[in-house]
């Protein structure tokens, strides 16, 4: 946005007459628009201000342009990306769609099919705006800024809205069931109960039980009659944690409940209803569990109507200071105790540890720290433990290994000794890998994309590119 609330427009290519002449083209739509002329530049810009659409280069200097579309929509309200090359083919296409890119233009196109889409583009833009704004989340004990943590909260938002079942997903400790309360306190359920089921809890012979309730005598040990849980949650919301350790039998017999929100309690003759809103959550992954055998897909489908996908903490970039700083607050409240203030160095080793536990880690660790320090009101490295004192004092050091576990092209210096530019070294790195990536699977573009981790579009685009059949 400029000054005036107006959409701002971004143009990273490198072709400077072009740069002018699309700038010329959004200056008769009224429009503004910067330019810059490499990735690096243009991801800089990104961040220092709110822009509506940025038209993207390819093949730019420094990079290729569709490798940096996740980085541009690393801000609060993420622009709408136009891809605009004059080598189009169809992988580029495939990856600009799969990174969700508005469009992707040759760079050919008349000035009318450029204007449509930028003006399709900001229309799309300000009708997601308005319904953004009417999104009012309380994210209850849910702390962070990031634009990752952000776009969870929007997602979140939307999910309060309806009664669709969402699934969220993500890593031990991320928060799942704190945003599954989030959801529920901000739906019109929530007056109402939210009942909560470890699935992976459950002994499997009381799953059933537990879950639909069962009559005196129903089974050996049934002494009373028990409502179960999904009863409990009618009018409210039930909460499903690691229900990818929900049983397949219970799986069947639950998707029924789901479809019908009828069931019978063990051991019943009658039926009864129970109208519940569902929110599951998992820390595995249901699609290799589903190709494995061990979920159902139908089931799948039904529960996954919505996705919120949590980060973890080593990619919640600057959201540590912020936790570290409510937590401390909350905890000398609780204890009334001398508040703490952290240290630079102190923040620093948190930032460098990869917290595998995530946020439940880092407030075990923190409740430690709390304790060591007592009286003491600045923390230092040295109140951490030692395994995280021992990362931060490594991630300051030169990697002992260098270079010993990568291939190294021969040629990467010239003659003289003095660096080829990083764009031709990265090249060649890239051209040693897939070669080398090729060699491993014989071929076999699945495989190769499994060990990769790249998409099949970008994956025939770099054998493409580097002319390896």
């Amino acid at each position: 946005m400029d000054q005036k609330g107006e959409p701002r427009i971004l143009i990273i290519d490198d072709d400077e007459q072009l740069c002018r002449l699309l700038q010329d083209i959004t200056a008769r739509m009224g429009l503004s628009a910067d330019s810059e002329n490499t990735l690096a530049q243009g991801v800089q810009k990104n961040r220092s201000q709110e822009y509506a659409v940025v038209l993207l280069d390819v093949h730019l200097p420094d990079g290729n342009g569709l490798e940096i579309i996740p980085q541009l929509r690393e801000v609060s309200f993420p622009p709408e990306i136009i891809i605009m090359t004059g080598y189009g083919d169809q992988a580029g296409a495939e990856i600009a769609m799969e990174n969700n890119a508005w469009d992707y233009l040759m760079k050919g196109s008349s000035f009318q099919n450029i204007k449509l889409a930028l003006q399709r583009a900001l229309q799309y833009r300000e009708q997601k705006k308005k319904a953004i704004d009417n999104l009012r989340l309380h994210q209850g004990s849910i702390i962070g800024e990031s634009p990752q943590i952000r776009a969870c909260l929007k997602q979140a938002a939307r999910a309060a809205s309806t009664d669709i079942p969402v699934l969220i997903t993500g890593e031990t400790g991320t928060g799942k069931e704190l945003f599954a309360k989030a959801i529920h306190d901000n739906s019109h359920r929530c007056e109402r109960p939210f009942v909560v089921v470890d699935c992976a809890a459950l002994p499997e012979h009381l799953v059933e039980s537990t879950l639909f309730g069962h009559t005196k005598g129903a089974f050996t040990g049934a002494d009373a009659a028990q409502e179960g849980l999904v009863k409990q949650a009618n009018t409210g919301t039930l909460f499903l944690d690691e229900i990818g350790d929900l049983p397949l039998t219970t799986q069947t017999k639950f998707l029924r409940v789901l479809q019908e929100k009828r069931f019978r309690p063990l051991g019943s003759k009658q039926e009864v209803g129970s109208d519940f809103r569902l929110i599951c959550a998992t820390n595995r992954n249901l699609n290799e569990l589903v190709e494995a055998g061990g979920f159902r897909q139908d089931l799948y489908f039904r529960i996954g109507s919505l996705s919120i996908e949590l980060p973890p903490l080593r990619q919640r970039e600057g959201d540590i200071r912020v936790l570290v700083k409510d937590f401390l607050r909350r905890r000398c409240r609780q204890d009334s105790g001398c508040p703490h203030t952290s240290s630079q160095d102190f923040l620093d080793a948190l930032k460098a540890y990869h917290w595998p536990g995530n946020v439940r880690e880092l407030f075990n660790v923190l409740d430690s720290v709390h304790l060591e320090a007592q009286h003491e009101t600045v923390l230092f490295v040295k109140h951490l433990p030692q395994h995280i004192r021992t990362q931060a004092v490594k991630s300051k050091l030169p990697d002992e290994a260098g270079d010993q576990g990568l291939p190294s092209p021969s040629g990467s210096t010239s003659q003289s000794g003095s660096f080829k530019p990083l764009k031709e070294h990265l090249d060649e790195m890239r051209l040693h890998y897939i070669k080398g990536l090729m060699e491993l699977t014989s071929g076999d573009i699945a495989e190769a994309c499994r060990i990769s981790k790249l998409s099949r579009g970008h994956l025939y685009e770099l054998l493409k590119k580097y002319e390896i059949r």
